[in-house]
C-alpha cells in the first residue's frame, strides 16, 4: 500500500514537530482512495498537547469536529474519502511502532463502531536537517500488519 503525503501536509507537520521539540505529538490522517492500494493524505489533525518525551495519547473529542468537517467537505463519499489512520512523532526514538502502538491500532481496526477495513499508523520525526522522515504501517483486523510505502508528493509548480 502506498501513502502519498502532499507537500502542504508535510510542511504543516514539519512546523508542528519543530514547535514540539522533543515531545511526541500526533493526530489522525484523513485520506482519499486514489487507485488500487494507493491513498493520499488529504488532511491531518495536530494535537499539540498530551505528549511527553516518550509517549503520546490522542484525545478523541478533539478529532470529532475535524472528521465531521472533512466528511461534509468531501460530500460524505466514504468510499473515496475517509479516516485513514493515525500519526504521531517519535522525536527521540526509532520510527518503528511500539507494542502499545500495535495494541492501539488493532483496537481501532477491530472496533465495529469504527468500521475500518484497515488503519495506517504513520510515525514521523525530523532529521538533523529538519526534513520529515517517516514510516507507514498498515494494520488489518486479525492482528495482521505490513509495511506501507510513505511517498512525499511534491507541490505542483
Amino acid at each position: 500500500m502506498q501513502i502519498l503525503l502532499p507537500d502542504k501536509i508535510e510542511q504543516r507537520l514539519i512546523v508542528a514537530l519543530k514547535e514540539a521539540g522533543n515531545r511526541e505529538i500526533g493526530g489522525i490522517l484523513m485520506g482519499e482512495h486514489v487507485a488500487d492500494a494507493v491513498y493520499r493524505v488529504q488532511d491531518v489533525t495536530i494535537q499539540r498537547h498530551g505528549g511527553t518525551f516518550a509517549s503520546f495519547v490522542r484525545v478523541i473529542r478533539e478529532i470529532l469536529n475535524p472528521l465531521k468537517r472533512f466528511f461534509h467537505k468531501t460530500g460524505y463519499n466514504f468510499t473515496r474519502f475517509n479516516y485513514l489512520g493515525e500519526w504521531h512523532s517519535h522525536p527521540s526514538s526509532t520510527l518503528d511502532p511500539s507494542s502499545l502502538d500495535f495494541e492501539t491500532m488493532w483496537e481501532i481496526v477491530e472496533d465495529p463502531k469504527v468500521g475500518a477495513n484497515f488503519g495506517v499508523l504513520m510515525i514521523v520525526r525530523l532529521d538533523d536537517a529538519d526534513r520529515l522522515e517517516g514510516t507507514a504501517t498498515v494494520y488489518l483486523p486479525g492482528h495482521h500488519t505490513f509495511k506501507g510505502e510513505l511517498i512525499p508528493e511534491e507541490a505542483a509548480t
